[in-house]
C-alpha cells in the first residue's frame, strides 16, 4: 500500500433528507487544521452514540473506489457525486477491504491511528439514499469500509498524507473478517480464530464468542431494516 492523500471529512446532526430521522451521516470536506482525539475527529457527530462513534468507532474509513460500483447498481442520485456519500471520514482511492487488515497503523497528520473493525452498515443508508435494502446491498457484496481506533491524538490539514506506519496480522484482512462474519458465518476454525484476535474490536469478537457458544448467527433485521 502506498501512502495515501486522503480526503478528511466531518458532519453534524441533522434530519436525514426526505425524513424526520436524525443522524450525522452527512460528511463535508475539511477547511482547516482539525484535531483527532480519542474518540475521532472535532467538530464530528453521531446522533446514536449508542451505535456510532466511540474509541473503536473513531474514524469510518470508505474508499471512493467503490463509487462507480454504486453509481451502477442505484437509481441516479447526486449524493455520489462527492465523498462523504456513505458517512466517512475518510475518502481514498486506492485501497479497499482486500488491502486492509485489522490492525495496520497508519500516521494520518500527526494522529496514529489503527484499524480496528469492519463497518456494520444500517438502516439509515436506506434513508440516506432513498433505497430500500440498501444496507443489507452494502453487507452483501463487502463494500463496506472499515474503523480506526485513535492511538496517538493529533492534528490533521486538508492534503495531509496518510502514511502506512505497520501491519500487525495483514492476512486478517477486512475482506476475509466479512467472509467469516457475513458468509462462511459459522466456520468454527475461523471464529475461533476471530474470538482470539487482539486487535480487533471486542464487540466482534463477542459476536464471534456468541456464535462459537450457540452454534447461531446473530438477528441482522433491526440494523438493517430499522430501529437498531
Amino acid at each position: 500500500m502506498l501512502p495515501q492523500s486522503p480526503q478528511v471529512l466531518i458532519g453534524q446532526v441533522a434530519p436525514i433528507v426526505g425524513s424526520d430521522i436524525l443522524s450525522g451521516i452527512a460528511k463535508f470536506p475539511i477547511r482547516a487544521r482539525t484535531s483527532i482525539g480519542p474518540t475521532g475527529l472535532s467538530n464530528d457527530a453521531q446522533a446514536d452514540q449508542r451505535v456510532h462513534g466511540g474509541t473503536e468507532k473513531a474514524l469510518h474509513h470508505y474508499p471512493r473506489d467503490h463509487y462507480d460500483f454504486w453509481r451502477r447498481q442505484l437509481d441516479p442520485t447526486a449524493i455520489l457525486d462527492a465523498a462523504g456519500a456513505f458517512g466517512e471520514n475518510i475518502s481514498t482511492c486506492g485501497i479497499t477491504e482486500s488491502d486492509i487488515a485489522v490492525g495496520d497503523v497508519f500516521r494520518l497528520g500527526t494522529a496514529l491511528i489503527q484499524v480496528s473493525q469492519g463497518r456494520q452498515p444500517c438502516w439509515k443508508l436506506n434513508l440516506r439514499f432513498g433505497q430500500t435494502g440498501l444496507a443489507r446491498q452494502v453487507q452483501d457484496t463487502g463494500k463496506t469500509g472499515w474503523y480506526y481506533r485513535v492511538l496517538e491524538p493529533g492534528d490533521v490539514c486538508p492534503g495531509d498524507s496518510m502514511d502506512l506506519q505497520d501491519r500487525v496480522i495483514p492476512e486478517w484482512t477486512i475482506r476475509r473478517l466479512w467472509h467469516a462474519m457475513y458468509v462462511d458465518r459459522l466456520n468454527r476454525e475461523e471464529l475461533s480464530a476471530i474470538a482470539n484476535l487482539p486487535v480487533l474490536a471486542d464487540g466482534w469478537r463477542k459476536y464471534a464468542r456468541r456464535r462459537l457458544d450457540s452454534g447461531k448467527v446473530e438477528n441482522w433485521k433491526p440494523r438493517l431494516e430499522g430501529s437498531a
